[in-house]
């Protein structure tokens, strides 16, 4: 089969197009998936790189999100057949597994998994716009819903917006009737996010936007009421990010992270933390329910994936990674190995 496969950690060099890879074999709990659709995340790139204090074993094929078609069924196989429409909770809930990272992923033809590990996909849902779905929009349902419990009324700002976790935290803010305001490093970009239901636009390349902030939500106070700011910063992003995120929450303010894509050791000030008695908020994954929830949506026309306006073949996913990496996409990134 084709593949695209990590046979050592570094640049994207290290991503190795082999157009006759070996298929993987299943055993009796397992089901073969030919794969439609794979969706890129910024793990995917971590995961090249090689990530501090976690040792995977080489080769492997990357790539977390993926949806297809069911190809053969073990003997103990028995909610799946050939031929059905399948998506896959990259976790192995019932042993270790994640799918891309310590078993194989999908930017290869085919994968080989534990049936459990797969949701029955109807023809309403295309497979590109599922795979978009369990790694991004689940880590973001599950932020945004169960852990930052977002209102009715209140005002949240997303940072990292123009990517796939943050598209779906503006579209779940909007659901829930908050006032959504994002960043963005170009006027084009916040055009986009105002079509997912962005209210306030603030365009980091020109604006300062902790003092943007300021000016249109005022300052928290530590005396009496609650003052100025806004009532939740999403920040999956980091770095320098960090503690000016702190700085435009109002007091008892809630910071969500759910990653740290510009870097996981940024500097701290925790006297804005006690000074306005803020909230920090870590939120980590997401469940079976979350991509449940999810496709309901989809299913109902209340939610609408984001997808990165260019579509990728297998031999071209190098170029697809390195869009995510260089930060040039909108939306999500979407590979298909059967092109």
């Amino acid at each position: 089969m084709r593949a695209l496969v990590l046979h050592e950690h570094g640049g994207l060099e290290k991503l190795v197009y082999q157009p006759e890879y070996r298929v993987p074999v299943c055993g009796p709990g397992d089901a073969l998936i030919r794969t439609r659709a794979c969706a890129l995340n910024y793990h995917d790139v971590f995961t090249r790189r090689g990530m501090p204090g976690i040792k995977l074993r080489l080769p492997l094929i990357v790539g977390n999100d993926a949806a297809g078609e069911v190809v053969q069924v073990g003997s103990e196989v028995t909610a799946f057949r050939e031929g059905d429409r399948v998506l896959v909770d990259p976790i192995n809930r019932a042993g270790p597994g994640f799918l891309g990272e310590t078993m194989d992923g999908g930017l290869g033809e085919f994968i080989c998994l534990p049936a459990h590990m797969l949701i029955p996909l109807d023809d309403a849902i295309d497979f590109a716009t599922a795979a978009a779905l369990p790694v991004a929009y689940g880590t973001a349902h599950r932020m945004m819903y169960q852990r930052g419990r977002i209102q009715e009324g209140e005002t949240v700002l997303i940072l990292g917006a123009s990517g796939g976790v943050g598209n779906c935290c503006v579209q779940l803010a909007k659901r829930a009737g908050a006032t959504v305001v994002v960043c963005a490093s170009s006027d084009a970009k916040l055009a986009r996010l105002a079509q997912c239901g962005a209210d306030i636009g603030i365009n980091y390349a020109t604006q300062d936007w902790v003092a943007e902030c300021h000016r249109q939500f005022g300052r928290a106070t530590t005396r009496g009421g609650i003052g100025g700011g806004l009532d939740m910063v999403v920040n999956f992003t980091g770095g320098d990010t960090w503690t000016r995120g702190l700085r435009v929450l109002r007091r008892d303010g809630r910071m969500l992270t759910c990653g740290a894509t510009a870097g996981f050791d940024p500097k701290e000030d925790i006297r804005y933390i006690w000074t306005f008695e803020l909230n920090i908020i870590g939120s980590n994954g997401w469940s079976r329910g979350d991509i449940l929830a999810l496709l309901d949506m989809v299913r109902a026309g209340t939610l609408r994936p984001i997808l990165h306006g260019t579509r990728y073949a297998l031999a071209d996913g190098r170029e697809a990674m390195r869009q995510i990496e260089d930060r040039l996409t909108f939306g999500k990134v979407i590979v298909e190995p059967g092109a």
